[in-house]
């Protein structure tokens, strides 16, 4: 009867140790959970910057400065304005891929000299060429993002872009050609009246190029200036068989984060 106390007694007492709350007193289980933590491969450092994925609009403005350039002639400047919308895809480590499209409408002027076999004739046979330009471009540009002061990036950019002609118009005057060089360049089949180069097929349409440029960019505002390479030639009809012309050009634009 005394052993079955004994034991009923045994047996309440290991019941209620049981039953008390566990103490983390214990030094060597600290140092094991807290090797746990700092070796946790999923940790992760809420120092480190964190990547967003996002696609904003901007709508931008600006000028721009065309120059085409050939072997045998000046070269001729066109001077206008760029409008258009573009859109960033935001990537990590501060990159990202801008493209959009944009209109540049551009004017500028040239003077062509024909030769005379008349001396009197010599200092009126210029062809004035009076050229007004609009294309299409679309580019595809890689972006770098630095952080210079709190709300202030620098950016800087390369990349190509495709230029499609939608009109180069010609407004030829022909008041400074002699009657006989006048005579002479239209039995030659040189355009001596306005006209399109493109629908003429003096031109070909599309022009290639490869930019690099940088700017400042605060808050949604941002101020970008940048240089275009053009990379094939753009004669269609050459009058002389070794002529070729390329269009480079610089821009300054500001443009609107939406």
């Amino acid at each position: 009867m005394k052993l079955t106390k004994f034991i009923l007694i045994l047996c309440l007492v290991c019941i209620s140790i049981n039953a008390l709350p566990q103490t983390t007193n214990n030094p060597l289980s600290d140092l094991h959970a807290t090797d746990q933590t700092f070796f946790d491969p999923t940790r992760k450092n809420q120092t480190e910057e964190q990547y967003e994925f996002a696609a904003p609009w901007r709508l931008e403005a600006g000028y721009v400065q065309l120059n085409h350039r050939t072997q045998d002639t000046s070269i001729v400047y066109l001077h206008g304005i760029r409008l258009g919308a573009s859109v960033d895809f935001i990537l990590p480590r501060h990159f990202s891929i801008q493209t959009g499209a944009h209109l540049t409408l551009a004017y500028g002027s040239n003077k062509q000299h024909w030769p005379t076999t008349r001396p009197e004739e010599a200092q009126i046979n210029i062809l004035q060429h009076n050229i007004l330009q609009l294309q299409l471009t679309i580019p595809v540009r890689a972006y770098y993002n630095i952080k210079v002061w709190k709300d202030l990036n620098s950016l800087f950019f390369a990349g190509p872009q495709l230029n499609i002609g939608l009109t180069n118009y010609d407004i030829v005057n022909t008041d400074k050609l002699s009657p006989s060089t006048l005579n002479w360049l239209q039995q030659e089949g040189v355009a001596t009246t306005p006209h399109d180069r493109y629908v003429n097929k003096q031109l070909y349409r599309t022009n290639i190029q490869m930019g690099v440029g940088g700017g400042l960019e605060w808050q949604q505002y941002r101020v970008i200036a940048g240089y275009d390479f053009g990379l094939n030639n753009l004669l269609r009809t050459t009058p002389i068989s070794t002529s070729k012309m390329y269009e480079w050009g610089w821009y300054v634009t500001f443009s609107y984060k939406l």
